[in-house]
């Protein structure tokens, strides 16, 4: 998995490599198993390494090559790296290491960027190029693999975290105002390039960018998703659908055990994790390690679904690892947990995807988990209120905003407020673009493009990789994404949500975990903020030193006075969206 950082100078000068060394090294969690770095004239490549893949010091990075003059750092996992590798050695390329990251960089000596189409899996890569200085940087298809850059007229800096590149010294830490409008509308997700301090970018998914010396710049998208069957799948039945989901899940989830390590599974209890468990089962892994989290009920809300975990546990055998989390640790933890975040996020599963990740890390490295269903099979409430809409734009708002623009007028101190009404322009013009006619299709497309990516990806990434684990998910398999891109939503609204993936699993898992109201990964306490953690709330957001001049003191006043009246839509707390931006800038030290 591990975490890379690089530095490339524009200005005739070498790389600073005092500077690329702090940042490399707090990327320290991420890659604990070892480092190294590379330095060559104006370009220097940092790496921390989490041994998964190959265990041998022949995969070290970053890795060069003096006779292709190429250099590699590598962040994520390429799953089908032994077919690619029997192609390249069918090219003529002999081989001195075991695992993925060496075919990375002979992959991309044989057919430049035209390699990255041909991966299975997760990454972001830099790739310095000797005989050509120029550095080619590029993310995967769904982003799963962050990569955060700083630019300025005299150097080019990544890194896998932006509190990483914080640690170079020389970004002013100021916040973009158009960040904050996405941030505080939009469900904390600030799509990419932006990142909430004006002076970071973070490079789009599907993308590469390649970098001159001399700063010359050429950047392509090199993927994309299109909505709706193809010609030969019009007439294809709920039951064909359902035969061809089972089979790219499975051989997703198949392909994702490839690894020196044991691999586990986080279990929520709910279809999709369950899912993974008995397909798993199927391939032949007998020893399976899952675990599953719950915490202290609140407001009324339960704050566990152990009830379904434990059934699909005892029902295949597992070695179920079951943790529960009282209110006061919650507190005690959540400072640490948002100083792994490389951007604030809401949403109370960051919480517990931390805890979680602390207690898997005591027993593997690698762990599967069910995250992208819902955004590619229409599990969330919001897809039938935009399905047919005659304003797809108007229902998604209505439905998934966490406010009013007038809200966040209201929410935010006049120098902050934008001309215009940022996030929901970006959605509107999200709508417009081509490749999704069907106006559920346009809102299915914009979370699973944008919206997966800056939250619930970024949120497992964040939070495991805290710990050094590394989190795989079989539902963002490529294939697999674009099999569901294609299907109709006549297929995935039923049900509740999530029919034809529903009825693939049917024929794997028990019904009663199907059958089920759907749950999420609830953290009521962040939600109903009450008692010692409301107190706790109100602490951060009033404590005189921590006063950014954001918020209005007015609407601060209205939130603290009654939090239960401030619900989003998407049943979270409006205040703690507030405290939560006001956390994440203390532990980041802004």
């Amino acid at each position: 998995m591990c975490g890379l950082a690089g530095e490339l100078r524009f200005d005739q000068r070498p790389a600073d490599l005092a500077a690329l060394e702090r940042i490399t090294h707090h990327l320290a969690p991420r890659g604990p198993d070892a480092w190294g770095f590379h330095a060559q004239g104006p370009v220097a490549l940092g790496h921390r390494r989490l041994k998964v893949m190959d265990l041998s010091d022949g995969s070290a990075q970053p890795m060069t090559d003096n006779s292709l003059g190429l250099a590699l750092a590598f962040n994520g996992a390429i799953y089908n790296f032994p077919e690619l590798r029997a192609e390249l050695e069918g090219l003529g390329h002999v081989f001195h290491s075991g695992g993925d990251t060496e075919v990375l960089l002979r992959g991309y000596h044989a057919w430049g960027e035209a390699l990255l189409p041909k991966l299975n899996g997760m990454f972001a890569l830099a790739i310095w190029e000797r005989d050509t200085r120029r550095l080619f940087l590029a993310r995967d298809r769904l982003g799963v693999k962050p990569l955060y850059l700083s630019r300025t007229g005299e150097r080019l800096r990544f890194a896998s975290s932006l509190p990483a590149l914080l640690k170079g010294g020389d970004i002013a830490p100021v916040i973009d105002p158009i960040a904050l409008n996405h941030y505080l509308n939009f469900h904390a997700v600030v799509p990419a390039p932006r990142t909430l301090l004006a002076g970071i970018e973070k490079l789009p998914p599907a993308t590469w960018m390649r970098v001159g010396a001399d700063g010359s710049t050429e950047r392509k998208t090199w993927w994309a998703l299109s909505y709706g069957p193809r010609a030969d799948e019009q007439d294809l039945t709920l039951e064909d659908w359902r035969d061809r989901v089972l089979e790219s899940t499975r051989e997703a989830v198949a392909i994702r055990q490839r690894a020196a390590v044991d691999v586990g599974v986080l279990l929520s209890g709910g279809v999709d994790s369950s899912l993974l468990v008995g397909l798993l089962r199927e391939t032949g892994v007998d020893d399976l390690s899952t675990f599953s989290i719950g915490f202290q009920d609140a407001g009324g809300e339960r704050g566990d679904e152990f009830q379904y975990s434990d059934l699909i546990a005892r029902h295949y055998g597992t070695r179920h690892h079951q943790l529960r989390i009282d209110e006061q640790e919650i507190i005690e933890q959540l400072p640490a947990a948002f100083r792994a975040m490389s951007e604030p996020m809401v949403s109370h599963d960051c919480i517990a995807f931390y805890l979680l990740s602390r207690e898997v890390a005591k027993h593997c490295k690698v762990v599967q988990s069910g995250q992208g269903a819902d955004e590619l099979f229409a599990g969330y409430h919001w897809y039938p209120q935009v399905d047919g809409a005659a304003d797809p734009y108007a229902a998604y708002r209505q439905a998934f905003f966490d406010c009013t623009h007038d809200g966040y007028k209201a929410t935010v101190q006049p120098k902050w407020m934008t001309a215009h009404d940022a996030a929901g322009d970006f959605v509107k013009e999200h709508f417009a673009q081509p490749g999704a006619d069907a106006a559920v299709d346009k809102a299915l497309r914009l979370d699973s493009t944008v919206m997966l990516v800056d939250d619930p990806v970024k949120r497992v990434d964040n939070m495991t990789m805290a710990w050094g684990l590394e989190a795989r998910t079989p539902f963002l398999d490529y294939r697999l994404v674009e099999l569901s891109a294609r299907i109709p939503a006549r297929f995935k609204l039923p049900d509740g949500g999530k029919q034809v993936l529903k009825e693939a699993a049917r024929q794997v898992i028990p019904a009663q975990v199907i059958d089920r109201k759907k749950g999420y990964f609830p953290v009521p306490g962040l939600k109903h903020l009450q008692g010692d953690t409301l107190d706790w709330v109100r602490e951060l957001l009033l404590d005189p030193s921590q006063d950014r001049g954001l918020f209005d003191p007015a609407m601060l006043d209205r939130l603290l006075t009654d939090p239960q009246s401030h619900i989003t839509p998407l049943r979270g707390s409006r205040l703690w969206q507030l405290a939560a931006l006001n956390l994440w800038l203390s532990e980041q030290g802004i």
